[in-house]
Parts: structure tokens; C-alpha cells; sequence
């Protein structure tokens, strides 16, 4: 009984794993793009140690000798073979590659967590903006030309951000929200923008938000406040990358 479960539960994990790589871009929700390759290889090495055991299994059953009826216990008096209940309840994880799909990241790991560190930009470092208005941005660009742009070139700036909603814990305004990750969701990391003045779509909207700078704290500097006085809000699909903080490539499901 027992290496039936382990067969089983290696053979469900492996065709949960490749069906979520091969045929869907559920897996998208949990790594990055670059992770594929790895996901369906190890999708194919569970399902070969699933047969491999099942072949093992066989073999032995040829080999081993009759022992029923011969009026001799060979055993302890009682069996080993059982599976505790709470074995069974592995075969949950498994069973939710194939028919359920988690949802993907969003305002509750966002809210529980510090926004990440934006690097600090070397003296000079920052380009000239272009004349497009409303400008297109990234949440860390603007964070970063905010609190170390000596130059204010943000200043008076129509900006267009783009990322999810999470509710913010306290006071006014809403926080616009990227989370980016390195490998996994294991390692998620989110960088924010306070939003004023404009209603807050529903926790985990994906939306383009238009705006300026929110005056407050020395702009330049470390005390000015990452935040927008927001304009227009439009609510749009999750871009294709949405796990980096980027902008939009393409819009997805």
C-alpha cells in the first residue's frame, strides 16, 4: 500500500508539473519565464521514478517466494503496510496542479511586508527625461528620481504608473504596487507609490494611474514622499510581465 502512495503521488506531481508548464502560463504565478525548462524537466524525472518504481515493484513481486498456506506466520502479528491518514493528505498539492491553480501574487503578500530598498543612484546617473507627457514610468524609477534627483526633473511631471492595488493600512490614499521576484514567489519583493485623491479600485486591480508628485517632504531628498496626487485611474489586465517592475510589454489575462 505504501508504494502505491509513492507512486502515485510522483506520478500526479509530475503530470500536474507538466501540465501547468507545457499548457498553461499558471506557472507564471509562482517563478519567472526563465524557470520553465526546469519545471518540465522535473515534471518528466517524477513521472520516470514513478514508473521506475512500479517496475521495481513488478520485479519483485516475480521474485518473491510462496509463502500463504504453508501454516507459518512469517510476519509480527500485525501489518506494517498501512499509510497513516495524514499521508493522504499529500495527495492535496498534488491534486492542485491539475485542477486548481493558486492566484498569483498580490496586495496580501504586498501588505505584509516593507517595500524594497530602491538602489542608490550614482551622482549623475540619472537620464534626461523625455518631453512625453504623461510620462511613462516605473515605480522604482519614480521612487528613486524623487528621493535622489537633485535636479527635480519629476517636478510639475505628469506621470503614467502601472501596477495592482493594496489597500493602505492606515489615513488616506491606496498604494499602487509592483512585486518583482528573483526566482520564486519564495523571494517576492514589492516596491509601492501612495496614491491621493482618487478612489481606490478593489485590493489587487491591476490599473493605470496618472498623476503628479504628492508635495511633501523636500523633493531631491530622502524625506520627500513617495507618493502621487493622483488624476485618472483606468482599470487594465495584468501585463504579461507582471512580476518585474517594468513597463507594460503586453496585457494578459
Amino acid at each position: 500500500m505504501r508504494r502505491f502512495v509513492q507512486v502515485a503521488l510522483l506520478v500526479l506531481s509530475g503530470v500536474g508539473l507538466l501540465r501547468t508548464s507545457l499548457f498553461t502560463e499558471a506557472y507564471l504565478r509562482y517563478v519567472k519565464e526563465g524557470m520553465r525548462p526546469l519545471l518540465i524537466a522535473s515534471g518528466v524525472l517524477l513521472i520516470l521514478l514513478g514508473v521506475a518504481e512500479v517496475w521495481s515493484a513488478w520485479r519483485s513481486a516475480g521474485r518473491r517466494p510462496e509463502t500463504e498456506g504453508d501454516g507459518h506466520d512469517h510476519g509480527h502479528g500485525h501489518d506494517h503496510s498501512g499509510v497513516p491518514r495524514v499521508a493522504w493528505l499529500l495527495f492535496l498539492p498534488a491534486l492542485s496542479l491539475l485542477f486548481y491553480a493558486p492566484p498569483a501574487l498580490g496586495s496580501y503578500t504586498a501588505s505584509r511586508e516593507a517595500p524594497k530598498a530602491v538602489a542608490v543612484v550614482d551622482e549623475d546617473g540619472f537620464d534626461p527625461l523625455p518631453a512625453t507627457s504623461p510620462l511613462p514610468i516605473t515605480l522604482t524609477d519614480f521612487t528613486q528620481r524623487v528621493q535622489q534627483d537633485e535636479a527635480r526633473s519629476i517636478e510639475g511631471r505628469t506621470v503614467r504608473m502601472t501596477g495592482f492595488v493594496t489597500p493602505a493600512g492606515g489615513g488616506e490614499g491606496w498604494y499602487l504596487t509592483r512585486i518583482m521576484l528573483s526566482c520564486c514567489a519564495a523571494d517576492a519583493q514589492s516596491v509601492k507609490v501612495r496614491v491621493y485623491g482618487v478612489e481606490a479600485p478593489k485590493a489587487d486591480t491591476w490599473v493605470t494611474v496618472t498623476g503628479t508628485w504628492h508635495a511633501q517632504g523636500t523633493l531631491g531628498t530622502s524625506s520627500a514622499a513617495v507618493a502621487l496626487d493622483g488624476r485618472t485611474v483606468g482599470k487594465i489586465e495584468r501585463p504579461v510581465n507582471g512580476y518585474t517592475d517594468a513597463l507594460p510589454l503586453a496585457l494578459g489575462s
